[in-house]
């Protein structure tokens, strides 16, 4: 009996140790789980940089004058003495249409006029000899108005004539078409023998277009945000797809007034405008159509207070309502309700560290690129602005938090210096 009373205080004895190790380690746990946080940042300098403020779009690359050759006349080609690609000057010969029909008219119409002319020759003395007659009073007032309406009609016919003669005349000019310009046959839409309606009474055949390839242009379409950003002058870095590792430079000299406005009515409606910027120099050969992109250097600001454009975010000011008798928390809920909209303005915000706590600091923005962001009011020179990662900065982070500063990672990439 006195071995079982022994082995049973022995049993309670473990077990009460066991039990107060467990209540200890619960203890432990939560009052582990009580700590805050300790989060992990990168962080930038805030400092002074110079900031070139970019608006970057897509386009064409397009001659900057260009003619669309379209007949006059409706007929045949029978002569297309140019090709696709071929230089031409002003004045040479680009095609002429089958005349047979022009000629015919003209001929019709010459005749038409001589024979005007041959009733004008008899009508018109025959009206002076009535018209002198009339005056000494021999003829009646039927006979003279009948005798100046026959030469009037013969003036009308003859003039008529001679108009549609002129008409014939220019339209057979227009069977041969010459090149406006200087320039490159830069697209040739039509055959020998092709049949194509001219300009006159229809909307003419588009047979071939003349390009000037020594003056290039590029054409983006600019949303409507940033078009307020761009002006007259401004200039670009453009990047053709053809030549990814080169570029050229150009020259904003065109901003359209109007927009142009694309999936309009639906969710993927888009409105631009239409910006074309003259290419000043380019060491690739540039071609009508090639697609492009161009960066436009809408403005340039030197030794600004520039924090990393990631570091930028948004945060809705926490507030807080206080506490009183009932009837003062009417009043003061009115007085919320009526600065509600003003204090749930989303701030744009960036998080500095400060003895190893994130906080908050409301700042008023100015220019940025592609790395950096002007900071015109907020913080200060040399101020630690964290600036990673993404998640800490956009969700993770408050005004508060505490932080730990991530070591900057070695570039094992770089090659070692001379003699190591």
């Amino acid at each position: 009996m006195a071995k079982n009373g022994k082995k049973t205080r022995k049993k309670i004895i473990i077990f009460s140790i066991l039990g107060l190790v467990l209540v200890a380690l619960g203890v432990i746990v939560f009052l582990g789980s009580r700590k805050e946080p300790v989060i992990l940042v990168q962080v930038e300098k805030a400092q002074r940089r110079t900031v070139t403020q970019l608006v970057t779009a897509t386009g064409k690359i397009q001659p900057e004058v260009l003619v669309k050759i379209t007949p006059e006349v409706s007929g045949e080609i029978v002569a297309l003495p140019v090709k696709e690609g071929q230089k031409v000057k002003k004045g040479d010969v680009l095609m002429k249409i089958k005349p047979d029909f022009y000629v015919a008219q003209r001929e019709q119409f010459a005749a038409a006029v001589l024979q005007t002319k041959a009733n004008l020759s008899r009508t018109e003395p025959e009206f002076k000899r009535v018209d002198a007659l009339f005056k000494k009073g021999m003829v009646s007032q039927a006979e003279f108005d009948q005798a100046r309406a026959t030469n009037e009609q013969s003036k009308a016919g003859y003039s008529q004539a001679n108009a549609s003669l002129n008409q014939a005349e220019e339209s057979l000019r227009k069977t041969t078409v010459f090149s406006p310009m200087d320039g490159t046959v830069s697209q040739l839409n039509s055959e020998l023998g092709e049949r194509v309606l001219g300009t006159v009474q229809f909307q003419g055949t588009d047979v071939m277009t003349i390009a000037d390839l020594s003056r290039m242009e590029a054409r983006v379409d600019v949303s409507e945000n940033d078009v307020i950003l761009v002006s007259i002058g401004d200039t670009a870095r453009i990047s053709v797809d053809a030549f990814p590792d080169r570029k050229a430079n150009a020259v904003v000299y065109e901003i359209a007034n109007t927009a142009t406005s694309k999936g309009l009515g639906t969710q993927e409606e888009v409105t631009n405008f239409q910006v074309k910027m003259r290419v000043i120099e380019a060491a690739i050969t540039l071609r009508p159509g090639m697609s492009m992109t161009a960066d436009i250097e809408t403005e340039t600001k030197h030794n600004i207070l520039c924090v990393p454009i990631q570091s930028l975010t948004t945060r809705v000011p926490k507030t807080e309502m206080k506490q009183g008798p009932p009837e003062e928390q009417a009043p003061m809920a009115a007085s919320a309700s009526a600065k509600k909209k003003e204090e749930n303005k989303a701030q744009e915000i960036v998080f500095v560290v400060d003895n190893g706590v994130a906080k908050s600091a409301p700042v008023h923005r100015g220019i940025s690129d592609d790395q950096w962001i002007e900071i015109t009011s907020g913080v200060k020179d040399s101020v630690l602005v964290i600036s990673g990662s993404y998640k800490a900065i956009n969700r993770e982070l408050e005004d508060g938090s505490k932080v730990r500063i991530e070591e900057p990672k070695k570039d094992l990439r770089k090659k070692p210096a001379e003699g190591q």
